[in-house]
């Protein structure tokens, strides 16, 4: 009878830990480069699994959350226009009705900035959605601090 209990408690604890798992088919990495002693550019970049993808910032209304990102204002540096991104796929999504634009496997977003002293860290935040053929997950936050030296 205990042998069975003991079984049956670690297949209980397996299942209910294999559905409590977050899935995070998106990790993010971010790297600075100066280009002179007052510019410099922030690389943000979206490392993205198999199957998945995510969106780009200039999806229309009324389609999937795009991705956006807000930097934490600071007097150490000034932004330099918006941020970039490479030429994203595009194709009609029969569940939006519309025309979509996205980014597979991995994508780096670009954001130019004016150095107003020698070194700083820029905090900001990058929120997005993430799908893949079946589903959707919820839109995401993720916070970030990018060292400029």
């Amino acid at each position: 009878m205990k042998r069975i209990s003991l079984v049956l408690s670690l297949v209980l604890f397996t299942v209910l830990g294999a559905v409590a798992q977050i899935e995070r088919p998106v990790t993010w990495a971010y790297v600075a480069k100066k280009v002179s002693k007052t510019e410099a550019v922030l690389y943000i970049k979206a490392n993205i699994e198999d199957g998945w993808h995510i969106y780009s910032q200039h999806v229309k209304p009324g389609g999937p959350s795009k991705t956006e990102f807000t930097f934490t204002p600071s007097k150490d540096f000034t932004l330099v226009g918006k941020t970039t991104e490479p030429k994203p796929i595009n194709y009609y999504d029969e569940n939006f009705k519309m025309n979509v634009s996205y980014f597979g496997n991995g994508v780096i977003f670009q954001q130019k900035i004016k150095l107003n002293t020698g070194a700083t860290t820029v905090k900001g935040k990058v929120e997005f959605m993430v799908c893949n053929d079946k589903q959707c997950l919820p839109p995401e936050e993720v916070s970030f601090s990018i060292p400029v030296k």
